[in-house]
């Protein structure tokens, strides 16, 4: 049986689906309320404080009480990125597309209009011709959230891994900790630390880079911080969900504070198959620098330096055993029209 790229293209809408609150299975996700902060904070920093002394410093679980959030989580609803109730755009147009009527107001004057340039640049394109993803650079915390890949949540009483298996990407928030930046500069994911109070996971990240939302969103400044509320909570027919409310905090790129929810549910699909998360390769990402600064999409098969089947191309063409795996396919003979190289 061939393979037909229009298929292989669809495979990568069904990940683009997330974006605007659809499930993995496009089926659409139910909505979650967004719950802002017990009242206004001028800075992350008052508001982490504030959640802890209402904590009374937090509980301290042992790996017996830990909160088990195991198994393998794909993004549903979040309240940021839906075409229909997104806060930095007008109505329903906003979103992936050169559509949609920037809202003005939400974002600091040099921001919204950086934003309303990116979103007039990306006419020519029906997208932003340019991913910092490309290159394998770190989505980022604030995009992290967005991602639609398939992600794993492990808690122990000092730390909590959050892996996305898109660019092998691990948030590590540190419990019951400082802020430390032995770095001296800011990192890619920032530094996270956090407390538990009874089930919910309370975090506080900042000295991030700059990054943005998501792609063909709002930029944010490396004064971004974000406090997050993580929570599992039970729908009515008994399935789990991964809650965060979420307040990004950012004095140079937004007006005020921003709340916002993000939803993860069981990637029951991917349990089943036994799919495994694996490292991820840059040189066989689908996303690649295309001309100027714009990035192309690859399918297999496709002229470009996009697929590599030989793991040393200084080595004989012929010689055996050198392919990824050893039934590795000539992606040419595979599609209904081959590229022509």
């Amino acid at each position: 049986m061939k393979f037909n790229k229009a298929l292989a293209a669809g495979a990568l809408g069904l990940l683009a689906s997330a974006f605007s609150g659809v499930t993995m299975a496009g089926q659409a996700a139910a909505p979650v309320a967004v719950v802002p902060p017990p009242r206004a904070f001028a800075t992350a920093q008052e508001h982490f404080e504030y959640l802890k002394r209402e904590a009374k410093g937090g509980t301290r679980h042992t790996y017996d009480s830990i909160p088990k959030w195991e198994g393998l989580w794909s993004a549903s609803y979040n309240s940021v990125a839906r075409g229909d109730a997104s806060p930095f755009f007008e109505g329903a147009n906003g979103g992936q597309g050169a559509g949609g009527v920037v809202k003005e107001g939400v974002l600091t004057p040099a921001y919204e209009a950086a934003f309303k340039q990116r979103r007039e640049n990306m006419h020519r394109f029906n997208g932003q011709p340019f991913d910092r993803l490309t290159f394998c650079e770190a989505a980022g915390p604030v995009r992290w959230l967005l991602e639609p890949y398939v992600r794993e949540f492990v808690n122990t009483p000092t730390q909590s891994w959050w892996m996305n298996d898109l660019a092998n990407e691990t948030i590590r928030v540190y419990i019951d900790q400082e802020h430390k930046n032995v770095e001296g500069s800011h990192t890619a994911d920032g530094d996270a630390i956090g407390f538990w109070a009874g089930n919910k996971l309370v975090v506080w990240v900042n000295a991030m880079w700059p990054a943005e939302f998501f792609r063909s969103y709002p930029p944010y400044s490396n004064e971004m911080e974000i406090v997050e509320v993580y929570e599992m909570t039970t729908d009515a027919e008994g399935k789990p969900s991964l809650v965060a409310q979420v307040t990004f905090y950012d004095p140079v790129a937004l007006a005020k504070p921003l709340n916002g929810v993000y939803v993860w549910r069981p990637a029951e699909a991917q349990q089943k198959a036994g799919y495994r998360i694996r490292h991820w390769d840059c040189s066989t990402g689908a996303q690649i620098p295309g001309e100027g600064d714009t990035t192309s999409i690859r399918l297999p098969g496709e002229s470009g330096k996009t697929w590599h089947q030989m793991r040393n191309p200084d080595l004989p063409a012929d010689l055996p055993g050198q392919t990824q795996s050893p039934n590795q396919l000539d992606f040419d003979s595979v599609f209904d029209e081959p590229a022509k190289q």
